[in-house]
């Protein structure tokens, strides 16, 4: 699947390529086998543990303008930093602008967060 990120990534200038690749590496880190999802149409990478949309835990958006990183039900995370956007039902988003943002500590705790809000949905299963 790898192969086809990074294919989906190389339409986009080498900024947004460089924090996308740097992202990747800080979902899987943080996201145990998670499952990478290349939505063509929609023009994003869903992180997920399954295929209802209930079970994504965050998609990375690339554009010509830069890279969001969405949250499935981000307006109910705890975000003490203040990082996610948008006034959206049922996601929200942080901008990625830099390596040192996507390299900090309330990034890192925001995709950890999504993570246990995940488990707590899905009645306290922990993914595969």
């Amino acid at each position: 699947m790898a192969d086809k990120a990074i294919l989906f990534l190389s339409q986009y200038n080498e900024q947004v390529v460089d924090n996308a690749l740097k992202l990747r590496e800080l979902l899987f880190a943080n996201l145990p086998d998670v499952i990478e999802q290349i939505d063509n149409p929609a023009k994003m990478i869903a992180y997920c543990y399954g295929q209802k949309y209930s079970e994504i835990i965050c998609t990375m958006i690339p554009s010509k303008k830069g890279l969001k990183l969405g949250f499935y039900k981000g307006g109910d995370l705890n975000d003490p930093d203040n990082l996610l956007e948008g006034t959206g039902k049922i996601s929200r988003y942080v901008n990625i602008k830099s390596v040192d943002q996507i390299n900090s500590s309330p990034l890192r705790n925001l995709i950890v967060e999504a993570l246990a809000a995940y488990r707590q949905r899905m009645g306290g299963l922990i993914p595969p």
